[in-house]
């Protein structure tokens, strides 16, 4: 069934969240500060072992420098901080505003950026089992299991953004997948651990 393991990852993430927001108020402030420290370092590992799969650094070093400027010409993480405000205040208005917006904005990027999704994707638009987003899904559900222990409902919500994003690359999975050739999905996972990286360090 194509879009399955997008499904699943949207249900992993709202499940995960659910959960951490149940338990949030019975797991000590220091102790959540170390999870997230520990998910910032496994989140930096992983960027890594991307990274250095590369066959010329260059690649994802262009590429990441090419998608920082288009990202910051288009202001996506401010609209993508606007979204979550917009969403704090339609379904969580007694949310703290900082809380909601960091919880949704972490979440987002942390779930919706790296190679895994693209190449997720492309293996759900094929109808094939979704091993990969099944993967991404069980890791992202954990991790939100802290973050809306930390940042509360906002981090709920991040459900949402990941079926967006994955649910419309999975629309043109078939279209990407005929236009990458295997050095093009090395390079492309190679600068997807460059962002992964960026993301574990802001943790």
């Amino acid at each position: 069934m194509r879009g399955l393991g997008t499904i699943i990852n949207t249900l992993t993430v709202l499940g995960g969240g659910v959960f951490g927001l149940l338990i949030g108020d019975k797991i000590p402030e220091r102790v959540r500060v170390i999870i997230v420290q520990v998910i910032g370092l496994t989140t930096l590992a992983i960027g890594l072992r991307d990274v250095i799969d590369t066959d010329n650094i260059v690649f994802p070093l262009v590429g990441m420098v090419l998608g920082g400027i288009v990202g910051e010409l288009l202001r996506l993480e401010d609209r993508l901080a606007n979204i979550g405000e917009f969403l704090r205040r339609k379904f969580a208005k007694e949310a703290a505003e900082s809380s909601f917006v960091n919880g949704f904005v972490t979440a987002t990027l942390l779930f919706c950026v790296g190679p895994l999704t693209i190449l997720g994707a492309i293996e759900d638009a094929s109808g094939k089992t979704p091993q990969l987003y099944i993967i991404k899904g069980t890791l992202d559900g954990f991790m939100n299991i802290i973050f809306a222990a930390l940042y509360g409902v906002g981090a709920i919500f991040s459900s949402v953004s990941v079926f967006v994003v994955q649910g419309s690359l999975t629309v043109f999975g078939t279209t990407l997948d005929s236009l990458l050739t295997d050095r093009m999905r090395l390079e492309l996972f190679s600068a997807g651990g460059l962002a992964v990286i960026a993301i574990g360090i802001n943790l």
